[in-house]
């Protein structure tokens, strides 16, 4: 049997706390969610070198040009993209922290 992630063992354990919700608020959250999975057809200019670039990582993973685009920009504006700087400084804090 598989582990449960920490997010899914939360509401097995609240399971009995959970109720409905009223129909706006459902309706609500249901358009949110048809909203999240539409997707729009764009235009965008991008240098010949970035696009090859892009094309030989999303190769190297598996998955379409665009997808892997796509998945840059969604982690972007949901703040999930880090800098490599940053993660290094990080871990050089949390070193210094240890010792």
């Amino acid at each position: 049997m598989e582990q449960l992630l920490p997010e899914e063992l939360e509401i097995e354990n609240d399971i009995e706390n959970l109720g409905p919700v009223s129909a706006e608020k459902r309706n609500k959250i249901e358009g949110l969610i048809d909203a999240a999975k539409k997707n729009k057809a764009i235009s965008l200019r991008i240098a010949s070198y970035d696009l090859e670039k892009i094309k030989e990582k999303a190769g190297k993973e598996g998955i379409p040009y665009q997808t892997l685009i796509n998945s840059i920009l969604h982690k972007y504006i949901t703040n999930q993209l880090l800098e490599k700087d940053e993660i290094i400084k990080t871990f050089s804090v949390m070193q210094k922290m240890k010792v």
